[in-house]
């Protein structure tokens, strides 16, 4: 609940997780734990999981109940590291298949990805990154890799790619993407060059938001060819629940509106 200028009391709008889904059930325990810390993060502030595949319930479901039980309007924050085709086709999707519903209007704004808005990398994205690393590998290194899920979108790798500069950057060492599927190079690859290069001490960064067989090919990958150390995904900390928030804040208004 939120209170306005003129002392009204306002109900904060719920706010919608989406995440991508996966066949592995940590992946959904990790979107649930989430949700429970961005809760925790905003107290009277309902926050729902949902998930595109593998794990229900779907966001047009969770939609069509927030608008059944009266909400005037809701937020849906994709849990997505980068603005590919979930963002572009499969979410808009999803809240014009709640739109066609014949519930009550509802209101709803969706946010940017968790990656870079506008050119722009989150310094709360690089301080979480920063605190998996230093669980994973507390010492000092002298290279990274920044391991993701993998895209065939030119834009989405550039965001990729930003993350990774950013975060080198902030540490004063190189750092080099890798993906796991969808486009080169692999980790192996990427930890093999650092080392041929010089590097001794290389840790790969997980940017990944849940764990699953993507993020444990990394950590095999990694420990093949010789990394120190390879950080756990992002899950429920502290500097990803404020992210999501400060998504939120943000959101433009009136995108779409479910009514028919």
């Amino acid at each position: 609940m939120t209170s306005t200028g003129a002392g009204a009391v306002v109900e904060a709008a719920p706010v919608v997780l989406v995440a991508h889904g996966s066949r592995d059930p940590r992946a959904a325990e990790a979107t649930r734990a989430l949700a429970r810390a961005v809760a925790g993060a905003r107290p009277g502030t309902t926050v729902l999981p949902s998930w595109l595949d593998h794990t229900e319930p779907g966001p047009t479901s969770v939609l069509r109940d927030l608008a059944a039980a009266g909400h005037p309007r809701a937020v849906l924050v994709p849990l997505l590291l980068t603005a590919a085709y979930h963002r572009k086709v499969d979410i808009p999707a999803a809240v014009a298949a709640a739109r066609e519903s014949s519930g009550p209007p509802m209101d709803v704004r969706i946010t940017d990805v968790l990656g870079p808005a506008d050119g722009v990398v989150d310094a709360g994205l690089l301080a979480g990154l920063r605190r998996r690393l230093a669980e994973a590998e507390p010492g000092p290194v002298d290279a990274l890799v920044l391991a993701a899920a993998g895209t065939r979108d030119p834009g989405a790798r550039a965001s990729v790619g930003r993350v990774a500069a950013a975060l080198g950057a902030e540490l004063a060492v190189p750092c080099r993407v890798s993906y796991a599927s969808a486009a080169p190079p692999a980790t192996a690859r990427a930890v093999a060059k650092l080392r041929r290069a010089g590097a001794r001490r290389v840790a790969v960064a997980a940017y990944f938001l849940a764990p699953g067989l993507f993020h444990d090919s990394v950590v095999a990958a990694a420990r093949e060819a010789g990394a120190l150390a390879a950080a756990d995904p992002l899950n429920d900390i502290p500097e990803l629940a404020g992210l999501v928030l400060r998504r939120v804040d943000a959101a433009p208004d009136g995108q779409f509106r479910l009514a028919r």
